[in-house]
């Protein structure tokens, strides 16, 4: 055996061997094996960390709030270009729970641009986050967008800030603002503001939903 080896043996029995030379390492262990060992106490903490994790993970009075939403509309779409709206594209979307008040699932099909489109958009609340959170894909490009924020203290409009990238002019990441007021039990407007424009005028797009059934 070199030198080498008989150091490397040496070094790794040291912490064996300073265990058995404590007078009090055989007692510690034993005790420590016992207490994380007993089913009572493992049990009672058990308990305990499904109850911390229930105020996390099992919907609550931020989820009912997006009940109103449940339903069939119909949609009309304009662009805002230096103040100015586009002419309305008609369209639909159905808004039903993916999981039952938990989280909500809009798919929605119309024309855009003069163009067919159609897309999904999955909306709920993140208690840990204490934050609504939200994820958006559409036929028109391969993006997956996502935003959160929160209701405003009226209840009156949900707040969402998230990005997304402008492929026609190179940038990433560019900060957008989604607002969806709550005009009526039966009329809600989505606006979409580019951050980027500046303080005023940033709304870039309006979709106003009008209930169906």
């Amino acid at each position: 055996m070199t030198f080498r080896n008989i150091a490397t043996f040496v070094l790794a029995a040291l912490p064996a061997v300073f265990v058995l030379t404590r007078p009090d390492a055989a007692t510690e262990t034993t005790t420590t094996q016992d207490s994380s060992q007993d089913p009572a106490k493992m049990q009672e903490q058990m308990k305990e960390m499904m109850a911390k994790a229930a105020k996390f993970t099992q919907p609550g009075a931020e989820h009912k709030k997006l009940a109103r939403m449940v339903g069939t509309w119909t949609m009309s779409t304009r662009f805002v270009m230096a103040g100015q709206k586009s002419k309305p594209e008609t369209g639909e979307s159905q808004i039903s729970w993916l999981d039952e008040g938990r989280w909500l699932q809009m798919r929605w099909s119309g024309s855009m641009m003069g163009q067919p489109a159609r897309g999904w958009t999955w909306l709920g609340y993140d208690k840990f986050k204490m934050s609504y959170v939200s994820t958006s894909v559409s036929s028109g490009d391969t993006a997956m967008n996502r935003s959160e924020g929160d209701l405003t203290p009226d209840g009156k409009a949900l707040v969402l800030y998230g990005t997304l990238d402008e492929y026609l002019t190179g940038e990433h990441d560019k900060m957008v603002r989604y607002v969806y007021r709550f005009v009526s039990d039966d009329e809600m407007v989505l606006e979409v503001h580019d951050l980027p424009i500046g303080l005023e005028n940033t709304m870039v797009m309006e979709i106003s939903f009008e209930r169906k059934a």
